[in-house]
């Protein structure tokens, strides 16, 4: 976990000066492990309890809240709002912060509210306490059936997680750190050995010491001498240092240019293969580091069974399509039905009841060879014959009814692969109440007798600008694709999409006026990254004026067609894309 209790003292000291005597406007609860508090100036104080990314950052991305309120929300609201952050407190080198607020009670006598967020991995927690730190009540209750030694209950008293026998990296000393050295096993390796005896280290951090200490990672105890247990206790000291003197840098490890850690210092272990940045505060990190694993997140938490939906009726349509294959490569020997018939009904006067097969001169041979039909014993002749010719019939009328089916079932199954891409690029609850809305009206969601009516809000497509200043309008679903593409773009407005590729439809808003090349190459650019192909490189958009697309009658939400375009050949880059995003 990045976010270990030295990181997480960093950031305590980087939110005092920012916070402290702000007042609480309002409180919301945009995720089940989420609280952010409005501050006074527009700031927003993010309280994250999730078991993957336990933290506290002020924020600047929006995140959509549900339409009512969770319970603990409500509770927040009505012993936070109005009051004033005192302190921001971190009990020695714990993984947890108390957040102190003056308030005023329902009487208008003065009081002091602690919200405590225990950043522990998957115990994680958010607890109010009262001006006694009694509990008023937690984001995750913990009986005794749960924990034995510690729980976290509404009207007991707040006590500090166990401390199972650590020690606080501030308090040891040179004689105790070599006493532990000489006591510990030989073979235990050197990252675990602080792992096992210090408050405050992340795994991490624990690798980098023992990297600076004996230049590998997975150096072992055995391997020191005394001059690498000197190195080793300057390491410690140079790090205990730091965190008494709070010289921190927020430093961000990316590799192949995507986010990987994150820590207060720079990292020399992983040499050339990491790339490292420094952010100019803890804050502005956790965004940039967070925001993809929570839309991540987002997208599992509330899409799974709108995924698993997607997911059963596209594998279903796939099993019926390839049976439909089968049924339809069978109706293309019909015509041998039809020669046997015929060569029945020719031999008819040759023939008696009861026969389990005939051999008959086949006359359309060229070669006039024979044939062996086979037959059913309990029919007569005549019915033998009719019973071929009746097959033949049905597999040409089939034919033409499994060639209607099969491009029903293509459709279908294209269909819900954009259903499943669009839930990959859904960041909102609006947009998957959108997404349920359009499976449900075309059939592949059942409608509840008792559903809960879930509010309407107009979705918003998103928009960007281009470097000319044109605005570019991108569709979050289908049912928008269809409404961008066919109600509300300009006949004149420029159509973009990728080519025989799964992904939004792009609008670029020209007003009447001819775009340029630099125009269209910037909106195909957003087009390209939200669809199937965002990953690759060199993906081809196609473009044409919005009058020259048209949606064929009958075909499901998003599906157009258009006979003239025009391509270009772009590579994805979400850091142009979010640079042109208007937010």
């Amino acid at each position: 976990m990045p976010l270990d209790a030295i990181c997480l003292q960093a950031v305590a000291a980087e939110l005092r000066p920012e916070i402290l005597g702000l007042r609480v406007d309002k409180v919301l609860q945009p995720a089940r492990d989420q609280v952010i508090l409005l501050l006074r100036g527009s700031k927003r104080l993010l309280l994250n309890a999730g078991a993957n990314s336990p933290r506290i950052q002020l924020t600047k991305l929006s995140r959509d809240n549900p339409a009512e309120p969770p319970m603990f929300c409500m509770l927040l609201r009505k012993h936070l709002v109005g009051g004033r952050v005192a302190a921001v407190n971190q009990p020695g080198l714990e993984r947890l912060i108390e957040l102190e607020l003056d308030v005023t009670d329902d009487f208008g006598q003065p009081g002091r509210r602690t919200l405590v967020l225990e950043a522990m991995g998957r115990h994680s927690n958010l607890i109010l306490l009262d001006g006694e730190r009694r509990i008023i009540d937690c984001m995750r209750r913990v009986d005794a059936e749960m924990s034995p030694q510690r729980q976290v209950l509404p009207g007991l008293f707040y006590e500090l997680p166990p401390t199972h026998g650590k020690r606080f990296l501030t308090d040891i000393q040179e004689a105790d750190f070599f006493a532990e050295l000489e006591e510990c096993n030989p073979e235990k390796r050197l990252d675990d050995f602080l792992l096992d005896r210090f408050f405050g280290l992340s795994p991490l951090i624990a690798r980098e010491a023992a990297f600076r200490a004996a230049g590998a990672t997975d150096a072992r105890l055995f391997g020191l001498d005394d001059a690498g247990r000197q190195r080793f206790w300057q390491v410690m000291e140079s790090l205990r240092t730091l965190v008494e003197t709070g010289d921190f840098r927020p430093v961000c490890l990316k590799k192949d240019g995507k986010f990987s850690d994150y820590t207060y210092l720079p990292i020399g272990q992983y040499g050339g293969a990491v790339e490292q940045e420094t952010y100019p505060d803890f804050s502005t990190l956790m965004d940039g580091f967070y925001e993809s694993r929570e839309r991540q997140e987002r997208i599992r938490q509330r899409g799974a069974d709108l995924i698993r939906t997607a997911t059963t009726a596209r594998d279903r349509m796939r099993r019926k399509l390839a049976q439909q294959e089968k049924d339809y490569a069978a109706t293309q020997d019909r015509e041998q039905l039809r020669i046997c018939g015929e060569l029945l009904t020719a031999n008819l006067y040759r023939m008696e009841r009861g026969l389990s097969s005939f051999t008959a001169e086949n006359y359309y041979d060229p070669d006039g060879g024979t044939v062996t039909i086979p037959l059913d014993p309990l029919l007569t002749p005549q019915q033998n014959a009719a019973k071929y010719y009746k097959r033949y019939n049905k597999a040409k009328t089939a034919e033409k009814y499994l060639r209607e089916q099969m491009d029903i079932a293509r459709r279908d199954e294209a269909y819900l692969d954009s259903v499943l891409e669009e839930i990959s690029r859904a960041e909102t609850e609006q947009d998957f109440l959108d997404i349920r809305a359009e499976l449900r009206d075309a059939g592949f969601l059942r409608r509840g007798g008792r559903e809960k009516k879930e509010p309407k809000r107009a979705a918003k497509p998103r928009e960007f600008r281009t470097t000319g200043g044109l605005r570019v309008l991108v569709g979050r679903n289908n049912r928008q694709n269809d409404r961008l593409t066919l109600k509300d773009a300009d006949y004149r407005d420029i159509w973009l999409h990728t080519q025989k590729i799964h992904g939004s439809h792009v609008i670029l808003c020209t007003g009447g006026a001819e775009a340029s090349e630099e125009d269209i190459r910037e909106a195909a650019v957003i087009a390209a990254y939200y669809s199937q192909a965002k990953d690759s490189g060199n993906v081809p958009v196609d473009y044409t004026p919005v009058k020259n697309v048209k949606k064929p009658a009958g075909a499901r939400p998003g599906m157009v067609i258009y006979p003239t375009y025009r391509t270009v050949y772009v590579t994805p880059e979400e850091d142009f894309v979010r640079a042109r995003l208007v937010k």
